[in-house]
């Protein structure tokens, strides 16, 4: 008899003493200082304390050897936007328990990570844990389409989106890719999985394992992000702690995978009544007036993420 499958979705939010994962002091070799915010002005920590817990079924605890262990001589890729950035330095804390490891590789050459001419950061980073040859990759592309410069000569030209091509990335790699984490959204479109049909290519590597995380929300009152939004509340579980519904709050997100053979992360719900655990107006780099409401405080709630991830796979 086949047990059930779990709907880690669904289920509530508890304060667990031994969060959280790896301290928000450390993991200065994986971690964006601009997401510490332990390094910054917040005080108020509780946000750090909590695990979710899934209704009706255990959710596996996440450990760094048991993840490289079922990832031995596979590689993990996140594929998106600045939120796919945080998950994947989220999970290079998780793996590593925020601590410096002078076992991990950077393989970035490998996949064409490097740092283009003029620019202040790679389009994406890729390490290799040498002890089981696992290598965890992040890529850049906000839209999940192929750009295409309009004057290649002119370092300001503009691009064309062709909605109709993934990424040249994952058209040239996803051979290689054997877990694969995508998203969008919060740039410009929300049916852009099924629109650039880039879902075709995965019944051409069926050892691949794709997901699709559904939209992280946003948390601005009276206002975005550039006219006078805040989130100003420190306080866990002020707006609930519990999600009982069965489906996933992202409606576009289950359309893009329905009848396909990518799978849903779904992270919506849960992350909806976490409106604390955001970097609010303590960003190092915000203008005055200006919050991100957007962006989770690292650690934080993308690391429960990961742990869902985990269990999918």
């Amino acid at each position: 008899i086949l047990a059930p499958v779990c709907n880690y979705a669904k289920g509530k939010w508890v304060v667990d003493d031994r969060r959280p994962l790896y301290s928000g002091f450390g993991c200065k070799q994986w971690l964006a200082p601009m997401w510490a915010c332990s390094l910054m002005q917040r005080q108020d920590f509780a946000f750090e304390k909590l695990r979710w817990q899934p209704k009706g079924c255990e959710m596996e605890e996440f450990e760094g050897p048991k993840f490289l262990k079922r990832m031995q001589d596979k590689t993990l890729a996140f594929v998106g936007d600045s939120l796919g950035r945080q998950q994947f330095q989220s999970l290079m804390c998780m793996i590593t328990d925020g601590k410096d490891r002078s076992d991990v590789l950077d393989v970035g050459n490998e996949y064409g990570l490097v740092l283009p001419p003029g620019s202040i950061r790679p389009n994406g980073w890729a390490y290799r844990f040498l002890s089981t040859n696992t290598t965890v990759l992040y890529y850049w592309s906000s839209g999940l389409c192929e750009l295409e410069p309009l004057d290649v000569k002119d370092p300001q030209t503009e691009y064309a989106m062709h909605l109709d091509r993934p990424p040249s990335f994952l058209r040239q790699f996803l051979h290689k890719i054997d877990v694969l984490v995508l998203n969008t959204g919060h740039h410009w479109n929300r049916g852009k999985l099924r629109a650039n049909r880039w879902v075709m290519y995965v019944p051409k590597h069926p050892h691949l394992k794709a997901f699709n995380r559904s939209i992280s929300p946003r948390h601005f009152v009276n206002g975005d992000w550039n006219t006078g939004g805040s989130c100003n509340n420190t306080k866990p579980m002020s707006i609930g702690k519990e999600v009982l519904q069965e489906g996933s709050s992202d409606h576009a997100a289950v359309s893009a995978v329905r009848w396909t053979g990518v799978k849903l992360l779904d992270i919506t719900a849960l992350s909806q009544v976490r409106d604390e655990g955001h970097i609010s107006r303590i960003c190092i780099t915000s203008s005055p007036g200006v919050q991100d409401c957007l962006h989770w405080c690292l650690p934080g709630v993308p690391d429960t993420w990961n742990e869902i991830l985990f269990a999918q796979i």
